[in-house]
């Protein structure tokens, strides 16, 4: 991380950071002088919200990086739920997401492949609900 990453957190906000959780009491900047791996709160998901299949991976996903103690056996999780997505999705954006994801998971690239993932959940949604898509045309 060359020169840093600067974050501003507002009161109360939390931050997970390589597995622990910072809250903080008022409005601060940190700024992240190495490799680390961080999620904002505004990007946790919580357990009621995995209400879809590629909510659940991402979940999974999640928790391969708030909680090292089961960052394996959320991994072996997640790659089981790609290949089942795999197997059951026919949109080729999907699709092409996926396999994405799955080498990321390969490649032990967590956070990437949350980000991978978090793209998705539009399409997922479109997908499911092509009636939103004529909403959002008309």
């Amino acid at each position: 991380m060359a020169g840093g990453l600067k974050i501003t957190l507002r009161a109360g906000e939390r931050i997970f950071i390589n597995g622990g959780v910072l809250r903080v009491d008022r409005k601060v900047s940190i700024e992240l002088m190495n490799d680390v791996i961080f999620l904002l709160e505004q990007h946790i998901m919580k357990p009621e919200d995995t209400t879809t299949p590629l909510r659940q991976l991402y979940f999974m996903i999640q928790m391969m990086l708030m909680d090292p103690a089961l960052h394996m056996k959320a991994r072996t999780m997640a790659r089981e739920s790609v290949s089942n997505l795999l197997a059951s999705v026919s949109d080729s954006r999907l699709i092409q997401g996926l396999r994405e994801t799955s080498d990321m998971l390969d490649g032990d690239r967590a956070f990437d492949a949350l980000k991978k993932v978090r793209s998705l959940l539009p399409i997922e949604i479109m997908v499911q609900n092509p009636e939103e898509r004529s909403k959002e045309v008309a």
